[in-house]
């Protein structure tokens, strides 16, 4: 078991890593599957070494079992799926609506982690977990549209949000036998290649893109990829689900502090309060996520 301090500090850099994704699609100047195809098939080139100059990492991978081959595959299905649902979701409704919607992941992980893992939770990790996502909806409340078209995008937007959160459950499951580099090679792989046959079947140019789009594709893989999401894969050995779901609500308040700083962006008085919320929430659902592990520790030493 890691120190929960070391576990609490790759957290918030996974978070705040994650945070420049939106910064970078902005600056990328392409279409949506481009951009995540790029982001997954960059990020797997800069995995390979470690693949296979390391020889436990290489072992893990020629010997998987057929059912880790069929959840690693599987798992980047959904992380492939969750991404054209999300870009797709952006046709329909707006940025604000979308991406808020995205955040309520966490109403499906303790769900899950409640009958797939057994996991249990106070009243208090429970409010937190709602306080957060109130703060989500106070930031993005405003640019909120009520129409069928709109509507149709938020349903794809919480549809994304219920496969991404499956990734992840995969991944806990998984990553119990299974090292972060061959997990995490094993699913931008597959993710990377599904994402291809859809950008294929559109009919769209991999190629012909501006400096500063092939930087951005860059920065999403090196940045918001290995040191945010992969980050994630690593910790849920030790971490569950629930808890990095709710953690990726920080996103949210990243994402709008760096667009303060690169993008000139103004934040509001209502995204400040939201971001406030947020903050609340995330606060009490982590302490009463601590008092329980802290709880079940001393029980098990007894």
């Amino acid at each position: 078991m890691k120190s929960r301090i070391i576990l609490y500090i790759a957290l918030f850099l996974g978070v705040f890593s994650l945070s420049t994704s939106a910064i970078f699609v902005k600056l990328a100047n392409a279409p949506s599957s481009i951009t995540a195809f790029y982001r997954l098939f960059f990020t797997a080139l800069l995995l390979l070494p470690f693949l296979l100059l390391n020889k436990g990492n290489r072992q893990e991978l020629f010997s998987l079992s057929k059912q880790q081959w069929a959840l690693g595959l599987l798992s980047g299905l959904f992380l492939a799926m969750h991404y054209v649902l999300w870009f797709e979701s952006l046709n329909y409704t707006s940025v604000a609506s979308s991406t808020v919607i995205v955040t309520l992941q966490p109403l499906f992980s303790i769900s899950g982690g409640y009958f797939l893992f057994k996991e249990r939770f106070s009243r208090g990790a429970i409010a937190g977990c709602f306080i957060a996502i109130i703060g989500c909806f106070i930031i993005g409340w405003g640019d909120f549209q009520v129409s069928d078209q709109a509507l149709f995008g938020d349903l794809l937007a919480f549809i994304a949000a219920g496969i991404i959160t499956a990734y992840f459950f995969i991944g806990q499951y998984i990553r119990k036998n299974l090292s972060v580099i061959p997990y995490s090679f094993l699913g931008y792989v597959s993710s990377a290649f599904f994402l291809a046959i859809y950008a294929f079947s559109q009919q769209i140019s991999f190629t012909n893109y501006s400096l500063q789009t092939w930087k951005s594709f860059i920065g999403l893989a090196c940045i918001a990829t290995i040191l945010g999401q992969m980050i994630f894969n690593w910790l849920l050995k030790w971490v569950s689900t629930s808890v990095i779901s709710m953690s990726i609500l920080g996103e949210t308040i990243g994402t709008c502090v760096l667009a303060y700083f690169i993008l000139d962006e103004v934040i509001s008085l209502q995204q400040g309060i939201g971001i406030m919320i947020i903050l609340v929430g995330l606060a009490l659902f982590l302490f009463q996520k601590n008092k329980a592990y802290k709880k079940h520790d001393s029980s098990s030493a007894v």
